[in-house]
């Protein structure tokens, strides 16, 4: 049956009653829902976290309001959305649903609205299977160690993880997140046989802690460019890295471009996943990812909407649980480098791919550093290469690793032939 066929009170009850994640994410919530299509309604109401009988009115208190037409809820509900299509702040973004709520309470159970329009979908019972258990006992491939690095005339001291021999690759991770990302790559023979893997936690995120001496919790955290591309600098020349290879992913998807643009002597190739050349978002209307009355919660759930609804449910839980669990204004604070402090649409056009090979991949779900980003980063750097990733959104390393190993090891081979490894 057509999936529109779901958008009934009654679905929406059901489906929510038995389901933990959704009493988890509606806890204290008491308002409502409706998702309304012309001559159509669905709606539940909440009281103190508890589904109630009936549908809310429009205008009761604490009562959260998405419209739109039949065909957007169509694809929003289907068993597999298509691009852009798998999560309402794309919707919005593409003007094709309204919302009306509390800014503030939307915020704080926005959560709770994803995850009751992700119960109607069909297609829900049939999610991916969880990842096979490790065995007992068993060790994972990563050692860990500090080091202290000077940046910018402050010392830090830098967690990181490394595996594996051969051809160093500098490994960057997302935006208020850590290294643990990359945990999947570690793993992979096929890399770690010809790549010596290095992932860092930035200062203030993961392991790494913030500098002792400077009262840095009187000020407001922000990354900006010269921090983020002295940090790989710094760390490249304690480790007496010989041109190592450079991979990011979002923030660290920019960096590399960034890093081939002005450190082309340092690094002997980059890989830019997510890239971009400039983010055309305000930072002023991202408030809620620092909020004193939203949590963590909002921003994990969030970066969900950035993934493939194909990729295995256990890692995508994953990824947005290690956002749930970082320093609070880590994530808007890294974003004043994502959204305003990096810009290459004027310097892209001087990066010497001779000197330093570039390598762009993009995630088709990804909503942000989308594919016509990374593809526009391309058209703008001679001699670059771009892949599109079906399937894969954001976060291609840990939301969907075997998926992303296939699209990197032929770049990685490509970077190996260059380098005559």
């Amino acid at each position: 049956m057509p999936s529109i066929d779901n958008l009934t009170s009654a679905a929406l009850s059901s489906v929510c009653g038995d389901d933990g994640e959704f009493a988890l994410a509606a806890r204290h919530w008491t308002g409502g829902l409706r998702l309304e299509a012309p001559g159509r309604t669905a709606g539940l109401t909440v009281t103190a976290g508890r589904i109630g009988p009936g549908e809310p009115a429009k205008d009761a208190p604490g009562v959260i309001t998405l419209a739109a037409a039949e065909p957007v809820w169509e694809k929003l509900i289907a068993g597999t959305p298509p691009r852009f299509y798998n999560d309402i702040f794309g919707i919005m973004a593409l003007g094709e649903m309204t919302l009306e709520a509390d800014p503030v309470q939307f915020a704080q159970y926005y959560p709770a609205v994803m995850r009751a329009i992700e119960l109607l979908r069909p297609a829900l019972a049939a999610a991916a299977a969880a990842p096979a258990a490790v065995r007992t006992g068993t060790f994972d491939s990563p050692v860990g160690r500090y080091i202290h690095l000077d940046v910018e005339s402050q010392s830090y001291r830098v967690y990181f993880e490394e595996a594996g021999a051969g051809i160093p690759l500098l490994l960057q991770h997302t935006a208020g997140c850590h290294g643990s990302q990359w945990r999947h790559l570690f793993e992979c023979k096929a890399i770690t046989d010809h790549f010596r893997l290095i992932a860092y936690d930035m200062p203030f995120h993961g392991k790494s802690l913030p500098p002792v001496g400077p009262k840095w919790w009187a000020n407001e955290y922000r990354l900006t460019a010269s921090f983020a591309r002295a940090l790989p600098v710094a760390l490249a020349g304690a480790l007496a890295l010989d041109r190592p290879v450079f991979m990011g992913c979002s923030v660290g998807g920019l960096l590399a471009l960034d890093l081939a643009r002005h450190h082309a002597e340092t690094f002997g190739a980059v890989i830019s996943l997510e890239g971009a050349l400039k983010i055309e978002t305000d930072i002023n209307e991202l408030d809620a990812l620092w909020h004193p009355q939203v949590s963590n919660e909002y921003k994990a759930r969030l970066m969900n909407a950035l993934m493939s609804p194909t990729s295995p449910e256990a890692y995508r839980k994953e990824t947005s649980q290690v956002y749930a669990a970082g320093w609070p204004p880590a994530f808007l604070g890294d974003l004043y480098y994502y959204l305003v402090d990096y810009d290459l649409r004027q310097a892209a056009g001087r990066i010497d791919t001779s000197k330093v090979p570039v390598h762009i991949l993009s995630g088709e779900y990804d909503a942000s550093g989308t594919m016509e980003h990374g593809q526009a980063a391309h058209a703008a750097i001679p001699g670059s290469t771009w892949t599109a990733m079906n399937d894969i959104g954001h976060f291609p390393m840990s939301e969907n690793p075997d998926v992303f190993v296939e699209y990197l090891l032929p770049v990685l081979k490509q970077i190996r032939a260059q380098r005559g490894a």
